[in-house]
């Protein structure tokens, strides 16, 4: 039953192990002899499934769609900026990042284009204008691209820019400074790692914008900076001011824009008055020293804080002359060193082992803490009579409060951009659309990103599930000790299972403990001098076994009985009794149901 028991448990080890290879379906016969280097094994080589890309239609209206079928359409379509950043120094002002509209380095759909991010550790400022200005007015709001880091991302961004409609908008131009209505999309850093959705909403009363941060997406979206995989980023924004943001169709947050975004939209009625100061003879201190306190007489603040102990006395053994380092004995000098560069050599010190025991060196007597030791005298604490509070400034209206009970009613959108710094380059971006259908998006995503998963996932399917794994214990560590017990728990089964002892295993050790000769020395046919009863003297088996001569000893053994033989295989071996008679050696066994022994 054990061995059953274990085979279960290995079965069930080796069933959680992927699979690598496939069977053989025929039995190898053992004895046929087989030349590995005439019939060698056959490769096999798994082809890779080419599909061919079809460009993709939109099945709505749309404000803009773009899939990159013109390669030459930057310069056209897409302009490229030519401004400087304002700030930073000459060489890196520049928008001078390369852009690209090519085939992916891994290529998912054969002919498939998509924009790329050339340059490392360059700006990068590249644009589009909408087919259609985007009106924030009664339908909802729909942005969607694709992007695959194909060297993975170190730090840098992939978001867009949905830029604001205004009179100078020039896209040759853009910059970070150029307005924009909403900044969505990735971006990391180290470990730092986001998915921004910013909108800027404008205050009617002072006219000023204001960024607002949604918070941090709660789902797990690491895997997309790692995994050189093309990613789905959608962000739906509800008339109702709800917002909903998904990662590869799937939901990674959502929230109202009234109530989840930082600063709030709508500032608070009531404010602190920056004008008011507090008055002087406000008193906000809880506590004051005693006014009426006196130090006392005996207080010597000028004590200090430890004295010498006068009665200590030097211990014996004491080695006065001995010194507390001495030169190591068994150094040796090293036959490189050259006294004339070096120095004359010394060897090192060591603790003197003689000084280990009681002490060496000049002995002085040690300090203890001072008994009339006080300290400087401070007047002792009592509650402040005067005591008003703590102040606090007083609050006033707010001068540019407003309520806004509809910011989904954002600037208009007039252009897509990307403004980007990255030190990780080849980011491909592809399949952008801007729609106020979410039935369009979807189907557009399904004529475009959908066909490259499929084909992205059947080519890494084998590390799926250990990827998936990996990346959901980046943002949540505690999943690293789940991961350990599924791991040890099944170990620690399986090697119980195995290796534990039965109860028939434990009686059969102990009916075969070699402690007692009787026991090697039984044989077949003992049983029925087993049944026998009677006394049967030792003295001259004693005699054979110690080599002594004088008395014999007499070793005595109890009619064994059937309860006997039936409680000695669950008894433990008892110690064996000895007593001493005329230097004779009497032994009683603990076996009493092993029947007799033999004389030797």
């Amino acid at each position: 039953m054990r061995l059953w028991w274990c085979l279960v448990a290995l079965a069930v080890v080796l069933d959680c192990c992927p699979v690598h290879g496939e069977e053989d379906e025929e039995d190898f016969d053992m004895g046929d002899e087989v030349d590995i280097e005439d019939e060698p094994e056959p490769e096999v080589v798994k082809e890779k499934v080419i599909v061919q890309y079809v460009p993709p239609r939109a099945k709505g209206p749309t404000n803009f769609h773009d899939a990159f079928l013109d390669a030459s359409a930057i310069g056209k379509r897409w302009v490229q900026s030519s401004a400087k950043k304002d700030g930073v120094d000459a060489d890196l002002a520049k928008y001078d990042g390369k852009w690209s509209i090519e085939e992916p380095e891994d290529q998912p759909l054969q002919g498939d284009l998509g924009l790329v991010l050339k340059s490392k550790a360059r700006h990068h400022a590249i644009g589009a204008m909408l087919d259609k200005p985007f009106v924030f007015d009664d339908e909802p709001f729909i942005v969607q691209y694709e992007v695959k880091f194909q060297n993975g991302m170190e730090c840098g961004g992939a978001y867009i820019k949905l830029l604001s409609q205004t009179p100078d908008l020039e896209l040759k131009n853009m910059q970070d400074k150029t307005p924009y209505t909403i900044m969505f999309g990735p971006d990391k850093c180290g470990n730092d790692q986001k998915l921004h959705f910013i909108f800027r909403h404008k205050n009617p009363v002072t006219g000023a914008y204001e960024e607002k941060h949604a918070k941090k997406p709660s789902g797990n979206f690491a895997r997309i900076f790692t995994d050189k995989k093309t990613h789905l980023f959608t962000l739906v924004v509800n008339t109702d001011n709800n917002f909903e943001i998904f990662v590869d169709q799937a939901s990674v947050s959502s929230g109202n824009l009234l109530e989840d975004m930082t600063p709030p939209v709508n500032p608070p009625e009531e404010i602190d008055d920056p004008n008011d100061e507090k008055p002087e003879d406000w008193d906000d201190r809880k506590k004051i020293p005693d006014p009426d306190a006196s130090k006392p007489d005996d207080w010597d603040e000028d004590a200090p804080a430890t004295i010498v102990d006068e009665d200590a006395v030097m211990p014996d053994g004491w080695l006065e002359d001995e010194s507390e380092l001495i030169d190591d004995p068994d150094a040796e000098k090293p036959d490189d060193w050259d006294e004339d560069m070096d120095g004359e050599w010394e060897p090192p010190k060591i603790k003197n082992p003689l000084c280990e025991d009681v002490g060496c060196g000049k002995w002085e007597k040690p300090t203890i803490p001072n008994p009339a030791y006080k300290g400087k005298w401070k007047p002792p604490m009592i509650d402040n009579p005067t005591y008003k509070g703590e102040w606090k400034p007083r609050r006033i209206s707010n001068p540019e409060y407003f309520e806004d009970m509809e910011p989904f009613r954002m600037t208009t959108i007039a252009a897509v951009g990307l403004e980007l710094w990255s030190m990780t380059d080849s980011i491909l971006f592809d399949n952008f659309i801007v729609t106020s259908s979410r039935d369009v998006a979807d189907e557009w995503a399904a004529d475009t990103w959908a066909l490259k998963q499929k084909q992205e996932g059947a080519s890494g399917s084998a590390d799926s599930v250990v990827s998936g794994l990996m990346n959901a214990a980046q943002d949540r560590p505690w999943l690293w000790a789940i991961y350990a017990l599924v791991l040890i728990i099944p170990l620690f089964v399986c090697f119980r299972v195995c290796f534990r002892r039965s109860p028939s295993d434990a009686g059969e050790a102990k009916k075969s403990d070699a402690a007692s000769p009787d026991d090697e020395t039984k044989e077949e046919g003992e049983e029925g001098e087993e049944e026998e009863a009677g006394e049967e003297e030792e003295a001259g088996a004693a005699g054979e076994e110690e080599g002594e001569e004088g008395e014999g000893g007499v070793r005595q053994r109890k009619k064994a009985t059937k309860a006997d033989l039936e409680q000695s295989a669950d008894q433990e071996d008892a110690p064996a009794e000895s007593t001493e008679a005329a230097g004779d050696t009497v032994r009683k066994s603990p076996r009493k149901g092993k029947g007799k022994t033999r004389k030797e």
